[in-house]
């Protein structure tokens, strides 16, 4: 059978029903057909009725049972778009969300050209890189457990030809004498009896240690980070995190503990508490 963009679109469409939403699955086909076959946007509507080669049919089947698999598109294709940047992933670093992207434009907004920051958990690198893309005078250090987050940090660095240094440390035996204007964090910070009404394909393929903290210690990571800002942010630096939508007050209430002054908390686009920000004194 001969095919074209329109009746693999339709295709999928009835392949991944059950695994996706009628949205879902045009913004998945959309990301294939530019991404994995180079077509235009202006591409796909003019040739959406043209005959496809045979191998690039195969290829879209292929990356479709994958899709049933639950397996997530960006980690199929090995990498995402954040802020304008490709960035590569593996399966040691968390799918950057849009979110994230909101806490990165926060931070532009108010970042000194030439500051200091430190991201702490950067996994991909994501948000130190599109902060080095933003504030090219910045001095930017990206720290993450994996080395194999580590390592892809930089070859996005180098994709991107961006400069940011990237550390292999855990924040919980790490020390430095440098001084920061900003420290930013997206931690874990899912708990684990939220398990329950997360998705497979978020479940089964994404970086467990990038996601999930005890039901118990729900600010295992912010506890910590906050008392690293203490001592290791400049007076009047600023702290910045990305939060679990349930702990919005109660992340109020650690900074305040933790001697954090003008605490702004901020909602996403979806309208829940997703980050906050604290000014060292």
């Amino acid at each position: 059978m001969n095919h074209s963009l329109f009746t693999l679109i339709q295709y999928a469409r009835e392949e991944l029903k059950d695994t996706y939403g009628p949205e879902e699955i045009r913004s998945i086909c959309q990301i294939i057909f530019t991404d994995v076959f180079h077509y235009t946007n202006i591409d796909i509507h003019l040739k959406k009725s043209e005959h496809l080669d045979e191998s690039f049919v195969k290829k879209f089947f292929e990356i479709t049972e994958q899709l049933k698999a639950h397996q997530p598109i960006q980690y199929i294709l090995g990498e995402t778009v954040f802020a304008g940047l490709r960035i590569g992933l593996n399966p040691s670093t968390l799918i950057p969300r849009p979110e994230t992207e909101e806490l990165v434009y926060w931070i532009r907004e108010t970042a000194p050209s030439s500051a200091r920051i430190l991201d702490i958990g950067t996994g991909s690198g994501c948000i130190a890189l599109a902060l080095a893309h933003f504030l090219p005078q910045a001095s930017i250090t990206g720290l993450d457990i994996a080395t194999e987050a580590v390592e892809q940090a930089q070859r996005n660095a180098l994709y991107n030809q961006l400069h940011a240094d990237f550390i292999q440390a855990d924040i919980f035996r790490f020390d430095t004498p440098e001084q920061y204007n900003i420290i930013v964090s997206n931690p874990p910070y899912v708990r684990e009896q939220e398990k329950a009404q997360m998705q497979k394909r978020v479940l089964d393929y994404e970086p467990h240690r990038a996601l999930f903290v005890p039901d118990k210690q729900p600010f295992l990571f912010y506890e910590q980070i906050a008392a690293f800002g203490e001592t290791h942010l400049n007076p009047g630096g600023s702290l910045y995190f990305e939060i679990n939508e349930a702990f919005g007050s109660e992340m109020i209430q650690l900074l305040e503990n933790h001697h954090y002054r003008n605490i702004l908390l901020k909602k996403d686009f979806y309208g829940k508490d997703r980050f906050i920000k604290g000014e060292k004194i």
